[in-house]
């Protein structure tokens, strides 16, 4: 075998060692992380900032083919798929889908076409 046929492996190796390595690292360094800290409760906080603007700005602003379709239908879909989310002991895969869902059922019933 020559070294031109063999350097897919090492490269292989190599990235599979580094993983493992920064995995290793992650570990070690999370156990020693408060979760309970001001840190990561402010870290926390503007996630869900970040988050609820995203939503706001998917609501309000919408982009592409979202434009197509009512407020009051975006709305909608947004009130059912919040309300799934807290029914479902805050699965954000379940709330996720429902609205997605919501949104889609109101849009075909209204005749619009856009999907």
């Amino acid at each position: 075998m020559s070294a031109m046929s063999s350097s897919p492996w090492v490269l292989l190796i190599m990235a599979i060692a580094v993983t493992y390595l920064w995995r290793g690292l992650g570990t070690m360094i999370a156990a020693r992380i408060d979760p309970e800290s001001r840190f990561l409760q402010w870290i926390a906080c503007v996630a869900y900032g970040l988050l609820a603007a995203l939503i706001s700005r998917i609501v309000f602003l919408p982009v592409g083919i979202l434009e197509k379709t009512l407020l009051i239908d975006r709305l909608g879909a947004t009130a059912f798929g919040f309300a799934m989310f807290f029914a479902f002991k805050k699965h954000i895969g379940l709330g996720t889908l429902s609205a997605a869902g919501a949104l889609m059922l109101l849009v075909w019933a209204r005749g619009e076409g856009i999907f």
